[in-house]
């Protein structure tokens, strides 16, 4: 008779710890308040930043009321521009960042074999101090918020022109969740560059880890920028400088550099991610290795370098010599031949493969088309000729969300579904899921395709009011009923979590049959992650073990039928 295998036999010995050192799990919400387990950091993250999403969410639908019919009246101008800024700043800053924040914290030390991140207290600050801007910047509400755009442009934001104290609160916003980022960032390199598993050499990694190391990279060279950039804004404000102040010496055009050195490899903190969350799901539901595992990583690097020498394509319509148009028009381009690298290799991927339709794959597959389009419009408005037309329509705003959206976000929702059985112990709704990525996606284009064509019609954006000419108001109108269609799609996406936490059946270790070792611990893990590390031997680690067992078992099997022909004999 075959005997169990034991998956023991595989891994690298583990000194013995003793039983006054283990950390033993913690109970109640004063737990969670001191807690510095990466998975709880993790899933704290994830919990702020979705009750963050919905109320970016609700923003965004008010917006649209106003604009559903020309000449409305359903705000005040000062309530829009306030809801502009509210709406940008909250799904950028406290929203995209942050979740992105909560999976690595939770996935990227199970991902690398690691028992917690290098710096746990150091990890706790992070989560604390995104939660202090969060709270700063809505707080605005008591008093004034904000009305100068998620960008703050200079001179709006200056104290002759916004002279009450919500600007104050945007910069201590981008303030704290910047010191948040920064030391999440530095947490995370240190973690993925000294705590791999053995046998985890940089050819092994994981093509997750690999984006967000690129992505802390990126933060490490991007946040001091806009520190600097809000610091030298608060001094105007408030201490008399005029760095920004072109009445008295000063140059708007400095903030544009500063914050759009900053802004467009946000983009790129944005999305890559989203790119290392495709890259793990396409060969786990195809069946099929990784198509161009190197490339893949290259171009991870290749975009983020080339991502950071291009922000001026942000400011085509400004005074800058004709040379610098030139060069940050190339230099855009460039950006597209990694991205086309990734693209193809994320088909190749699947051609052929034994495809599995599960709610992560249907996500991957919805960030294809919707991320491609976005980044055709892209190419665009990298052409400044084009962007001279185009700049500050909703032709941009467009391709923004096709950007972002169908980037950032359909990636976390793919990350979501993917790593919920992971975290929970329990699986998700499909037929909820399904159902809910459909609404998502068909929400998300009839929002956004439609407002390429306002754009095109000479729709500026950032406008409270716009007259009832042309199609303006039937394209604004489709828009609107998009947008509730998508936020239905992210309702019941938040209902299928709330339920399956309760009433989900239960996960197992691996029910996808996963690549990398998250999966070969349990769901959820334990404090400690793993009693005993695996030796990594291939980039599929998870794929070596199960040959392992299913050789081992296939041993014990002849080893059990030839012992019985023998008592026969």
């Amino acid at each position: 008779m075959a005997t169990t295998p034991q998956i023991a036999t595989s891994l690298t010995p583990v000194p013995e710890i003793a039983a006054h050192e283990v950390q033993r799990p913690q109970r109640g919400w004063i737990s969670w308040l001191t807690t510095t387990d990466h998975k709880r950091i993790g899933i704290m993250y994830l919990v702020a930043s979705w009750v963050f999403f919905m109320v970016g969410g609700v923003e965004a639908l008010i917006m649209r009321l106003q604009l559903a019919q020309a000449d409305n009246t359903l705000v005040t101008p000062q309530t829009y521009n306030a809801l502009v800024t509210m709406h940008g700043t909250t799904m950028i800053f406290l929203f995209l960042i942050p979740m992105i924040a909560g999976f690595s914290n939770y996935i990227v030390p199970l991902m690398i074999g690691a028992r917690d991140m290098a710096f746990p207290r150091l990890n706790a600050l992070s989560f604390w101090l995104f939660l202090a801007g969060g709270a700063a910047f809505y707080g605005s509400l008591l008093w004034s918020p904000p009305e100068c755009g998620w960008t703050c442009y200079a001179p709006l934001s200056e104290a002759t022109y916004s002279p009450t104290a919500g600007v104050d609160s945007w910069i201590f916003l981008v303030h704290l969740t910047g010191i948040s980022s920064f030391v999440g960032a530095l947490n995370l390199f240190v973690t993925i560059t000294n705590m791999r598993a053995p046998g985890m050499g940089w050819g092994r990694l994981p093509l997750f880890c690999w984006a967000i190391l690129t992505q802390s990279i990126l933060l490490l060279l991007a946040l001091p920028v806009i520190a600097a950039a809000v610091t030298l804004l608060l001094t105007d404000r408030h201490f008399g400088t005029h760095f920004y102040d072109a009445t008295n010496g000063g140059s708007p055009l400095l903030w544009q550099h500063l914050f759009w050195f900053f802004g467009h490899p946000e983009v790129y903190i944005l999305v890559l991610p989203a790119f290392g969350v495709i890259s793990e799901i396409l060969p786990v539901f195809a069946r099929k290795p990784i198509f161009g595992y190197k490339a893949i990583a290259a171009a991870t690097l290749g975009i983020a370098f080339i991502g950071s020498l291009v922000w001026a394509h942000h400011m085509f319509t400004t005074p800058s010599p004709f040379i610098l148009l030139v060069f940050f028009m190339l230099g855009s381009f460039l950006v597209a031949i990694p991205t086309g690298v990734k693209m193809f290799n994320w088909i190749f991927t699947l051609w052929r493969g034994s495809i599995h339709f599960d709610t992560p794959m249907y996500f991957a597959a919805g960030f294809l088309g919707t991320f491609l389009l976005g980044g055709v419009t892209g190419i665009f408005l990298a052409a400044f000729p084009v962007d001279w037309a185009l700049h500050d329509t909703y032709f941009v705003v467009a391709h923004f969300h096709y950007t972002i959206v169908g980037g950032g976000v359909f990636g976390m929702l793919a990350a979501l579904y993917y790593w919920f059985p992971k975290m929970s112990g329990r699986m998700l709704n499909e037929r909820m899921g399904k159902t809910s990525f459909w609404l998502i996606l068909v929400g998300f284009w009839v929002t956004f395709l439609v407002q390429h064509s306002a754009g095109l019609s000479g729709m500026p954006r950032r406008i409270y009011e716009y007259p009832d000419i042309g199609n303006l108001e039937i394209y604004n109108l489709i828009s609107t009923i998009g947008a509730f269609i998508l936020a239905a799609g992210i309702v019941l996406t938040g209902f299928n979590v709330f339920r399956s936490l309760r009433k989900g059946p239960a996960a197992g270790a691996d029910p996808w049959k996963g690549n990398t070792l998250e999966w070969f611990t349990t769901s959820p893990p334990p404090a400690n992650n793993f009693d005993a590390v695996p030796r990594v031997r291939s980039v599929e680690p998870m794929k070596d073990i199960r040959r392992q067992i299913e050789g081992q078992s296939r041993t014990d099997e002849l080893v059990g039928a030839g012992a019985g022909h023998s008592s026969g004999d």
